[in-house]
């Protein structure tokens, strides 16, 4: 695993530490980028940190939420209403058409609160919105790929 600035490794050590104080041993950590994995319910979030110019980090939290859905005009306009309704995050569609929630916060004035408020929300949306994708629109959730 490569840092590309001392703020983005010091905030990768920092987030290794609290993901496994806030969530046990689960946290696996990711061999090629600095970061994390959890599972929940259904759903798959990677806690990321990326630098952010040259002197600090960027914390991203995120799940692939559904691959492989039929993006709809319809199901298009659910997202966008849907991230009106959000606290934390927005739901996107990446260059492969994968439906993906994730929220970011600042790596140098993150504490381990608004760390664990972010994996958490993302979780909980993730775990909550995939079914209701699925059941619409099809695709596949995270713990559907993995089986």
């Amino acid at each position: 695993m490569e840092f590309q600035n001392s703020m983005q490794e010091s905030c990768y050590n920092k987030v290794a530490v609290w993901m496994r104080e806030l969530f046990g041993k689960f946290p696996c950590a990711r061999p090629d980028v600095p970061g994390l994995g959890l599972f929940m319910g259904s759903a798959l979030v990677e806690v990321l940190v990326f630098p952010w110019g040259e002197d600090d980090a960027i914390i991203n939290t995120r799940s692939y939420v559904v691959t492989g859905a039929e993006l709809t005009p319809d199901l298009m306009l659910f997202l966008l209403k849907e991230n009106s309704q959000m606290l934390f995050g927005a739901f996107g569609v990446d260059e492969h058409g994968d439906i993906l929630f994730e929220h970011s916060i600042v790596g140098s004035t993150c504490d381990q609160k608004e760390l664990e408020s972010s994996v958490n929300a993302v979780l909980q949306v993730a775990d909550d919105y995939d079914d209701i994708i699925v059941q619409k629109w099809g695709g596949e959730r995270a713990l559907d790929r993995i089986q």
